[in-house]
């Protein structure tokens, strides 16, 4: 028997690889006319105004701009004896700068660091499907 299906908490923020050892990417929009990335998807460009936009992926890789730890556990979760969650800000290396949910313990952060996006599943739901969300986590010096 295969693992269960995995489906986004919410369509249309992030991809989720048919092969659970590919990272998944961010679903974000380019500006034709300028340049400009962003996340999420925008129809208009916040920098130029212009409505030549183009869906594009983002990440998987960013650095850690700035976090925080959240001591109590995160809503919705199926491990609620976790006690916590980090919360950061990552750049990009296309330019947005991301808010998610950052995966470790809270002394595993340090600004500057490279974070990796990640899939974290929250719970099942009733299709005996996992319902899943993107995360950060540090990025192990193997990997790079």
């Amino acid at each position: 028997m295969g693992a269960a299906r995995r489906v986004p908490i919410e369509a249309g923020f992030f991809t989720i690889p048919e092969a659970r050892g590919e990272p998944p990417r961010l679903l974000g929009s380019r500006c034709r006319s300028c340049g400009e990335h962003f996340f999420p998807r925008r129809a208009i460009c916040a920098r130029c105004l212009s409505d030549d936009t183009e869906d594009t992926r983002l990440g998987p890789r960013g650095t850690l701009y700035t976090y925080t730890y959240v001591h109590v556990p995160m809503f919705g979760a199926r491990r609620a004896e976790s006690g916590g969650y980090g919360v950061g800000q990552v750049d990009l290396p296309e330019g947005p700068r991301v808010q998610a949910v950052l995966s470790g313990g809270p002394g595993d952060f340090r600004i500057g660091m490279p974070m990796e996006l990640d899939l974290e599943t929250l719970r099942e739901n009733r299709d005996g499907e996992e319902v899943v969300i993107f995360r950060f986590r540090p990025l192990d010096a193997a990997s790079t």
